[in-house]
């Protein structure tokens, strides 16, 4: 199952690769055999992934350069080393919504780079307005820094992080050979937006269209609203995207793209069924909160999100298939 990219797009750049700071694979993204490249992009995008969590990519186009997500603040530094191993320029930063291991980064990045335009959905900018979810981003970031990187010195900071340019469905960002569409694919939150090269085919989904743990299982972070999930894949596979980057994982191989839409299908149904079942048996809320915990914690999981996220995660997801099902009611 290679994953066969067009390196016609690329161009031919002296970069400071062997300089990169990376972090080690880890058993979790072991899920195709090992031709397939899952950072081989089809255009100038190179991986700068300095940290455990969502991964940083750097597209650089023939008149501007963007970044799109920012990962954990616990390597903030790192990933602008990491920039600065390509360019010296950074026009535009582009968030794939609010979380702390997306946008954690972002701090550091606007220090290095200050004209750079944060862009995002008005939802994100709106979150980032508030004291109480700038306090939870740092919390969550400490509690990342206490398991990947003890001993950092590395200060977990939100003041100074702005959304300059709110996206709505269809705006678009040039940058000169390639031009980024945005969409609002909600679901896993209300902020999240996946982004289309139409130039050359790639879609980066965000994780409301589900996150690859196996070869045959992708799972469903959605936080919100599972109905919202079903419009977000829904308009993801109506771009027939010749190449797809999802989530903590990046570029699929193309000949998997419609089964890992359909796995997401399946996993939905399989969790409104595993809650289903057990509201069936009277179990209340919490109760089924704890079996999620049980149920769908595994070590590998441990090696790139911490547990407290997974934690408070876990309410929410539970949350919305429980109103999901209600909603079937209403119908």
């Amino acid at each position: 199952m290679k994953n066969k990219i067009d390196q016609n797009n690329k161009t031919d750049h002296k970069y400071k690769t062997d300089q990169l700071k990376t972090v080690p694979e880890i058993d979790l993204f072991r899920i195709f055999p090992e031709e397939h490249d899952r950072f081989a992009f089809p255009a100038d995008i190179h991986r700068v992934t300095a940290s455990h969590g969502g991964e940083s990519f750097l597209i650089l186009g023939s008149e501007k350069n963007a970044l799109y997500d920012c990962g954990m603040a616990l390597a903030g530094p790192d990933l602008v080393h990491n920039i600065r191993c390509f360019t010296d320029r950074l026009d535009y930063v582009i968030l794939s919504h609010s979380h702390y291991d997306h946008m954690g980064g972002l701090p550091y990045v606007l220090e290095a780079f200050p004209k750079a335009c944060v862009c995002a959905s008005a939802k994100c900018a709106r979150i980032f307005a508030s004291e109480n979810a700038r306090k939870t981003m740092r919390q969550l970031g400490e509690d990342a820094k206490r398991q990947y990187a003890p001993g950092s010195t590395v200060p977990i900071i939100t003041d100074g992080i702005r959304v300059d340019r709110q996206l709505a469905e269809g705006d678009k960002i040039s940058l000169g050979d390639l031009t980024i569409t945005a969409y609002e694919t909600k679901g896993h939150t209300d902020c999240s937006m996946s982004y289309y090269f139409e130039e050359i085919g790639l879609l980066i989904t965000s994780e409301s269209t589900g996150i690859l743990k196996k070869l045959d299982w992708v799972d469903t972070p959605i936080l919100k609203d599972f109905s919202d999930a079903y419009v977000s894949l829904e308009k993801c596979r109506s771009l027939h995207p010749k190449y797809i980057s999802i989530p903590h994982y990046a570029m699929l191989p193309a000949d998997y793209n419609e089964k890992f839409f359909s796995l997401f299908d399946e996993e939905c149904r399989r969790k409104m069924d595993y809650v289903r079942q057990r509201l069936a048996k009277g179990l209340s809320t919490e109760e089924i909160i704890r079996q999620y915990r049980q149920d769908f914690w595994f070590d590998e999981i441990a090696q790139e999100m911490p547990y407290e996220a997974f934690e408070t995660n876990s309410i929410h997801i539970v949350g919305a298939l429980i109103r999901a099902i209600e909603n079937e009611g209403d119908r």
